[in-house]
This record gives structure tokens, C-alpha cells and sequence, in this order.
């Protein structure tokens, strides 16, 4: 659909110790660190995008809003008004956010669980400044795949579906039921915006932080390897060991951000094709590994 968002743009992060968040970025995850941060935030970048990630200081140490892209003024218009029509309170962004944003145009929605959404278009892109990343990675699949993804905890998934889907035009992937330890099952639903296999997923589940974890997903899987023994030679605590998804076949392990929320660093995603992709329903998330660390 032409007026539906189609990548995942850029994610901001309030986290309490920015400068212990930078040196993890850039030396463990691999980010570059970019210009024209507003105040003390920080700016990451690891595409031709200007940046993908925001820190910003505060106390909260999780997801403080998302930033949702769409191809065109006329697609951002589109996607205001089938929001405001189901009921949400979309506030357009002047030229001061722009330009904070690094974006052309924007608007501010806040999702059913209260976070807040901001869906834009024209990202300003750095080609005259081809990223390098501090560890020597070889790149990031990103440009017009988006970043990656991004996993929340959310209570009401019937609510958070009807926006994500019916609001910004976020097509389903799959499902994938989990169990969370306790005997109960809950079914995550997997979201796709265009070729990545899932941009956001949803897990319905109450849980301290709403972000679960975001992921990055590396050009080559020596990069995947190595991050991982950075991690285990710097103490970066572990969540899950290497391991290959069910559902969208991504090579990755999970590792603990400062902020508490889970990174998954991975190699190898499918991509979907709408004309052809089959919606499908797994009972396990991984096809081996992926232990608890």
C-alpha cells in the first residue's frame, strides 16, 4: 500500500548514563557517532542515513518514541488522516523538530500503549560521508530495509494490531507462539512495513520496560562472531547464545544493552515478497540455539 509507512526509520532511547551508552555503541555494537545532535543527546549512525538512533538522557532507560518512514508528503498525509479518523491525536511537527529530527516533514501520534510514534518523510542522507564503523564492521543491512526491528512488550495487542496495521499499514509476517516460563503461552505477531521480514513485533505481555529489544542485522557473519566474543571478552552480559530463528531465519545472538533491554545482533534474514509471502505459525522461536546466556 502506497500510503503506508516503509521502513523503520530511527529510534529514540532515554537512557541514564549516555556516555557508558556511546562507548558501548560504538566500540561493541559497532555504530558510528554523528553530528548535529541537539543539547547532550548523542546520534548513531550505521548507514547513509544521518543517524538511526537517539540517546538522550533521563531516567527511564528504555524506548522514549519511534520514528516510522513513509516515501512522500502524500503518504505522510495519508497515514495522518487514516489515524485521525480512527481517533488519534496527530500533532504536526514544525520546523524546529524537523530539523532536530533531520527530516523533511514529520507528525507525533502516540501508540494505545502510550509511546510515541513519529512518522516522517525526507531523511536527511550523508552520502558525501560514507559510514565507518569504529570496530571495523563491514556494514549493516539497512538503507531501504530500515534499521532493523523492534520487539514490545504491549497489554492490549488487539489495540496495538488495529494501529500498526490499520493506522500506519504494517503488514502481518507470522505468529509465533512463546512460552513465557510461567505455563502460559502468549502468540507474538510479526510486522512487515517492506522486503525486512518483520520491522516490529509484538509480544503481549506486561513487562517493566516496553521495549523488549531491537535488533541489527550485520552484512556478514564473521561481524555476527565477533561481536560476540567482544561481548564475552568485555563482560557484555549474554541474554540468548547463537541460535537461527523459526520464522524469519536470522543467524543472531542477544546480548544486554545498559539499559537493561535486549539487542539481537544477527546475519542472513529472509526477505518477504507480498505478491507471495504465505502467513505462517510457529510454536518455537528458534530452529537450535539461542540459550539463555
Amino acid at each position: 500500500m502506497s500510503s503506508a509507512v516503509s521502513q523503520l526509520g530511527y529510534l529514540g532511547l532515554e537512557v541514564s548514563d549516555v556516555e557508558r551508552w556511546e562507548q558501548f555503541a560504538t566500540h561493541v555494537l559497532g555504530l558510528e557517532l554523528a553530528s548535529g545532535a541537539p543539547g547532550e543527546a548523542r546520534l548513531l549512525r550505521m548507514d547513509e542515513h544521518n543517524y538511526r538512533f537517539v540517546l538522550e538522557a533521563g531516567s527511564r532507560d528504555d524506548v522514549s518514541y519511534v520514528g516510522w518512514q513513509v516515501r512522500d508528503e502524500a503518504a505522510l498525509a495519508a497515514v495522518a488522516e487514516r489515524l485521525g479518523s480512527m481517533g488519534a491525536d496527530v500533532e504536526w511537527g514544525g520546523e524546529e523538530l524537523a530539523r532536530a529530527r533531520r527530516v523533511h516533514r514529520l507528525f507525533r501520534v502516540t501508540d494505545p500503549a502510550g509511546l510515541g510514534v513519529e512518522v516522517f518523510t525526507g531523511p536527511f542522507v550523508d552520502n558525501a560521508r560514507p559510514f565507518r564503523s569504529p570496530r571495523g564492521l563491514r556494514g549493516f543491512e539497512a538503507d531501504e530495509l530500515g534499521f532493523g526491528h523492534v520487539v514490545l512488550c504491549v497489554e492490549d495487542v488487539e489495540a496495538a494490531l488495529r494501529f500498526y496495521r490499520e493506522g500506519l499499514g504494517l503488514r502481518t509476517s507470522d505468529f509465533i507462539d512463546l512460552d513465557i516460563g510461567t505455563g502460559e503461552v502468549v502468540t507474538a505477531v510479526f510486522l512487515h512495513a517492506g522486503p525486512r521480514h518483520h520491522s516490529l513485533a509484538l509480544v503481549p505481555v506486561s513487562a517493566p520496560k516496553r521495549l523488549h529489544h531491537f535488533m541489527l542485522e550485520v552484512k556478514h557473519m564473521d561481524d555476527v562472531g565477533s561481536t560476540y566474543d567482544i561481548c564475552r571478552e568485555q563482560n557484555v552480559p549474554i541474554a540468548s547464545s547463537l541460535g537461527r530463528h523459526t520464522n524469519d531465519k536470522m543467524f543472531s545472538f542477544y546480548m544486554e544493552s545498559p539499559s537493561g533491554f535486549q539487542i539481537e545482533l544477527g546475519c542472513g534474514g529472509v526477505l518477504v515478497d507480498d505478491a507471495t509471502w504465505e502467513i505462517q505459525r510457529y510454536d518455537a522461536p528458534s530452529l537450535w540455539g539461542h540459550r539463555p546466556g
